[in-house]
C-alpha cells in the first residue's frame, strides 16, 4: 500500500522538550474512514502526538502527511482548512448561545468568497445545522441554551461544531470523560457513524469503550509505539501487559 492511500502518514516523527524526547521516532499510518484509538499510560505522548498533527506543537524532525500534503511546517489554521478537526479535553462551546447558534457559527464561511452574505448560503447553513444536530442527538434541542445541556450533550455539541466543518480527520481527546453510562453508549454509536466518511483518532483510557469502537488500537509508551492491532491482539501482547501491570 503506498503512502498516498492513507488519510494520515506520520513517519519518523520526533519532538524534544529540553532534550527529553516526548515523541521518539514515531511512525503511524491511519486509513481513510478508519477509527483508530490510541491508548497508553500517562506521559506516553498521546496528547503531544495530536498537538503535532494539528500544529499546536512543532515537530523537531520527521514527517506528517495528511491526504499526501506535508504538514510539519504548516500553520495551525491552514491545517484546519485542509480538513483537520481537533477536540480538546475541556469542551469549548459558547454557553450563552443556543445549540443552533453554536453550530451555525462553526460553519466555515471562509471557504466561499461571499460567505454568509448570500441568502442561498443561509438556507444551506440551516440545512447543515439540522443534519449535524440530528447526527449528534441534539435535533430537538436546537433552541436550548448550550449552558443548560448535560455534560455529555456539551461534548456532543462540540463534536457537532467540528462536524460543521466537514473534517476529513477528526481527533478526540478522551471524549467520554465524566459521562454517564447511557451517554457513553450514545457516544460510541456517534463515533461509529462519523467515521463512515472520515478518519477518526481517539485517545481513551476506558478499555471497555475502546473495545466497542476501535477498528485498530495503537499502544504508546514513552513517545514510541509499543504495539498495534486489534483490541484482542493488543490486550494479549506481553509487552503491553508488562507496561500496564508494571506501573
Amino acid at each position: 500500500m503506498s503512502n498516498t492511500d492513507f488519510a494520515l502518514a506520520v513517519e519518523d516523527l520526533t519532538v524534544s522538550f529540553d532534550g527529553f524526547k516526548a515523541i521518539d521516532n514515531l511512525t503511524l499510518y491511519v486509513d481513510k474512514n478508519e477509527l483508530r484509538v490510541i491508548i497508553g499510560p500517562n506521559g506516553a505522548g498521546k496528547t503531544t502526538l495530536l498537538d503535532l498533527i494539528c500544529g499546536k506543537t512543532r515537530a523537531s524532525g520527521g514527517s506528517i502527511k495528511f491526504m499526501n500534503t506535508e504538514l510539519t511546517r504548516m500553520a495551525e489554521h491552514k491545517r484546519v482548512r485542509l480538513g483537520i478537526g481537533r477536540k480538546f479535553q475541556t469542551p469549548s462551546i459558547y454557553e450563552n448561545l443556543s445549540v443552533f447558534q453554536n453550530l451555525e457559527v462553526s460553519y466555515p464561511t471562509g471557504r466561499s468568497v461571499f460567505g454568509a452574505l448570500t441568502f442561498k448560503c443561509t438556507d444551506e447553513v440551516k440545512a447543515k445545522v439540522q443534519v449535524v444536530a440530528e447526527d449528534i442527538g441534539l435535533g430537538d434541542k436546537l433552541d436550548t441554551e448550550a449552558g443548560l445541556l448535560s455534560h455529555g450533550q456539551k461534548q456532543w455539541l462540540e463534536i457537532g461544531m467540528l462536524l460543521m466543518q466537514e473534517p476529513e480527520l477528526l481527533m478526540l481527546d478522551e471524549p467520554i470523560a465524566g459521562m454517564s453510562s447511557r451517554e457513553r453508549e450514545l457516544t460510541a454509536d456517534l463515533l461509529k457513524r462519523i467515521c463512515a466518511n472520515r478518519a477518526v483518532i481517539v485517545i481513551e483510557h476506558d478499555m471497555e469503550f475502546v473495545k466497542q469502537i476501535a477498528h485498530k488500537v495503537t499502544v504508546m509508551h514513552q513517545g514510541k509505539i509499543l504495539a498495534e492491532g486489534s483490541m484482542d491482539q493488543v490486550q494479549n501482547d506481553p509487552k503491553v501487559i508488562d507496561v500496564y501491570l508494571g506501573h
